[in-house]
């Protein structure tokens, strides 16, 4: 299977973990009624928080597209940058959660960290000679 369909793969699988976290967070008692207080993890909702949850959903959406599109050498650079600073990312989602809903943030983040980790392996191991001229 060529590297970028295994890029584009994970990255969706990424996107759809991503999302459906977030959607069953929403489950969790009080979450609405703190989103309808405009409050989200602790961050008051205004344009700076909706543009950057934009901006870290639509990151590894384009991923997706970029896998599948860019140059190959270009390609193997932005998907080690981005996957390990999304490392990071997912982790933080965890952090002010209360220990209750600890099974649920540790299995989620463990599987987005997996898939991200797949990702950087795939590009570091990149076969040189062929697919990066």
């Amino acid at each position: 299977m060529p590297v970028q369909a295994k890029l584009a793969a994970a990255w969706t699988s990424f996107m759809f973990l991503y999302i459906y976290v977030d959607y069953l967070a929403l489950y969790k008692p009080g979450a609405v009624d703190d989103i309808l207080a405009g409050i989200v993890h602790e961050f008051d909702l205004g344009p700076t928080f909706v543009a950057s949850a934009l901006t870290l959903m639509a990151i590894p959406i384009l991923m997706i597209l970029l896998s599948t599109t860019l140059p190959a050498r270009v390609n193997r650079t932005i998907n080690l940058v981005v996957a390990a600073l999304y490392i990071p990312v997912s982790i933080y989602n965890a952090v002010g959660e209360s220990w209750t809903y600890l099974y649920f943030y540790g299995l989620s983040i463990g599987l987005e960290v997996l898939l991200l980790a797949f990702i950087l392996r795939c590009a570091w191991t990149w076969p040189l000679r062929t697919e990066l001229t």
